[in-house]
């Protein structure tokens, strides 16, 4: 598969800059993949579409401030978005970088703490240190802000109301592990009593996590896909969130994955080795899996893991593990929709967006959500 096949041409318009009054209320496309029959309806009526048995799968990561800006000694602003922490330091994105340098210090806005710069890295990366040391989590209560991705415009100088929406609805009701720097968009239509009432028709729920990172949005900078590398991003599936899975499979549901981290999270599971080595926390990344058609020995590694994934799931890929897909509409160019299209096929997501775009559907993260079974 080519890059020029993830182009298509969407509207500015129709990027959505605000999300829907209610959760729930937002727009679902539904597309049966065997038929190509879409349906056009409102995201709380995705009950009828679940059966007794299933499992929703949610990615429970919880969106950080990693957003926050700085001051050079020349009075230049930089902003900042904070990746994630080792023994050397922060990891984060600065911009503008054309004249930072190694050893400089940026007066962190909001609080009296420096960033000390330690090493540049690529695509704008660099490692930092805080002067005095203070942890993430800590720092950014003080300076950080809602890392809305950039097609989302705001102007936070005008006040401080709609920071603390976005605060609120860049965010998953069951959000609860700190780590994310974007939120699993295609759970921010879920309320709490969607769920409540998924679970009076019998609809299992299991809870995975995967720390979403940077990587996931950068877009794709080879013609040949093959040819791209992933980001690695932490994930965790607990002994309980197993069981409810494994469960479902016994009992002949189906695995419903709420968005495109739990997707990779439960499809980097059915590849894993069988000597486990990813099976512990702090595992290396282990790149592109192989596929495999035997369903049985997937299933048995519905099982709990944590460690790293680079998986990049792009046309052909063989599903093992997820038999249902609700996402939202995703960026040209990105892996994003690469994974969508292998799930229900390149030709099939083309139309659906075509079909979206003409019916006025909204985009992107604060958009409407798509239903694939």
């Amino acid at each position: 598969m080519r890059l020029a096949d993830l182009h298509y041409d969407l509207p500015p318009e129709l990027i959505a800059q605000q999300p829907a009054p209610r959760r729930d209320e937002s727009r679902l496309l539904v597309l049966e993949r065997s038929t190509g029959r879409m349906a056009h309806r409102v995201f709380r009526e995705c009950v009828e579409y679940f059966r007794p048995n299933d499992c929703l799968v949610l990615n429970d990561t919880r969106v950080i401030p990693a957003r926050f800006f700085t001051r050079r000694s020349t009075g230049g602003r930089v902003e900042g978005l904070f990746l994630h922490e080792d023994s050397g330091g922060w990891h984060v994105l600065l911009k503008p970088t054309a004249r930072l340098r190694v050893g400089e210090r940026l007066l962190c806005e909001g609080a009296d703490v420096y960033l000390r710069i330690v090493e540049r890295g690529e695509r704008g990366a660099w490692r930092v240190r805080p002067e005095p040391e203070l942890g993430p989590l800590v720092l950014l209560s003080q300076i950080g802000h809602t890392p809305l991705p950039p097609y989302i415009r705001r102007d936070y100088a005008a006040g401080q109301a709609e920071e603390r929406h976005d605060a609120e609805r860049y965010q998953t009701v069951y959000a609860c592990r700190p780590g994310a720097v974007a939120a699993p968009t295609a759970g921010l239509h879920f309320t709490t009593e969607l769920l409540d009432e998924l679970a009076r028709r019998g609809v299992r729920r299991a809870e995975v996590t995967l720390h979403v990172g940077a990587g996931t949005f950068l877009p794709i900078e080879v013609e040949d896909l093959a040819q791209h590398c992933m980001q690695a991003e932490w994930f965790e599936v607990s002994p309980s969130a197993a069981e409810q899975m494994h469960a479902t499979r016994l009992n002949g549901g189906r695995i419903i994955a709420v968005g495109t981290t739990v997707t990779r999270v439960l499809e980097s599971l059915a590849r894993l080795p069988s000597s486990g080595e990813m099976g512990c926390a702090g595992a290396a990344p282990t790149g592109v899996f192989s596929a495999t058609d035997d369903r049985r020995r997937a299933h048995a590694h519905l099982r709990a893991a944590s460690g790293w994934t680079d998986l990049f799931i792009y046309p052909p890929f063989q599903f093992l593990n997820v038999d249902v897909l609700l996402t939202n509409f995703h960026l040209p160019g990105s892996t994003l929709l690469a994974l969508v299209m292998a799930f229900a096929s390149p030709e099939l997501i083309r139309t659906a967006y075509q079909v979206a775009i003409g019916e006025r559907y909204r985009f992107y993260s604060y958009g409407d959500a798509m239903l694939i079974v």
